[in-house]
């Protein structure tokens, strides 16, 4: 048996094995990719509900955007102002004050309002409906449909259709936006939480249109935004819109509103 030749072998793959060895240390030491230790802060600050709201994929993905200054500190919907400043805190940002938002259905077209063409049995879905005629059994092409898209999206419990028509709840709302993408007539809005009065109505057909499909629908009349002194109030399309901006909560367009489409929340 040739031991010396079994002995070469030995040194050759010990020797090959030690190079390997070494060369991949120093790769890995050369390329090595630091953590920012407070990724990992912004991440725990971040309620962890993974609901997109903020537009990346999760808190993990936000948080990754955060520190690489690609979002802001406050692009957390959920977190609210408290988590921005806790992630301010972290980033060394000063936080500015926010104003709380919370989703609004723009229609109040219940079952007991609104006109019914037709019984409908099919799959409770919104988005369904745009596959069938009129898109929905109710007359009005631009309230609300009742079928609940907007309610399974919805991780937080906060909005729920009662009587043909969804309702926030704007206690627990937190802003995610689910609804708002998920809702095919674009009903649902941010609006401020601390919002005296809004328009409860999405119709931009003409009064005697609006009045046919839908006994509280707004008519367009304009008698809002005549009596309003704070000129807060616009009408285009024959709806009704209000800026929260002027508002002073006067309530005289709500009192004025002869289908009573402008509601205090």
């Amino acid at each position: 048996m040739n031991y010396m030749g079994i002995l070469y072998s030995v040194i050759v793959v010990a020797s090959v094995g030690l190079f390997i060895g070494i060369f991949l240390g120093i790769a890995s030491m050369a390329f090595k990719v630091k953590n920012d230790e407070r990724e990992e802060k912004v991440l725990a600050a971040l309620p962890g509900n993974n609901c997109g709201g903020c537009g990346y994929p999760g808190c993990s993905g936000l948080a990754t955007a955060i520190i690489k200054g690609e979002a802001s500190v406050n692009a957390c919907p959920v977190g609210g102002e408290t988590v921005a400043r806790e992630i301010g805190t972290i980033m060394g940002i000063t936080v500015e004050s926010t104003k709380r938002k919370v989703a609004f259905v723009k229609c109040q077209g219940d079952c007991e309002h609104t006109r019914m063409d037709y019984n409908y049995t099919g799959q409770q879905d919104c988005r369904m409906l745009n596959f069938i005629p009129n898109q929905g059994p109710k007359s009005c092409n631009f309230g609300c449909q009742g079928y609940g898209s907007c309610e399974k999206v919805c991780q937080f419990d906060a909005i729920h259709v009662i009587n043909g028509v969804a309702v926030v709840d704007k206690e627990k709302c937190k802003a995610c936006g689910k609804c708002l993408e998920v809702c095919p007539r674009n009903l649902i809005e941010m609006v401020p939480y601390d919002a005296s009065y809004l328009v409860a109505c999405s119709s931009k057909e003409k009064g005697p249109a609006t009045t046919k499909s839908c006994t509280i629908g707004c008519i367009g009349c304009g008698l809002c935004k005549k009596n309003c002194e704070a000129k807060a109030v616009e009408v285009n399309d024959f709806l009704a819109s209000i800026d929260y901006d002027k508002c002073v909560g006067c309530g005289v367009c709500a009192e004025k509103c002869p289908k009573k489409c402008i509601v205090e929340k």
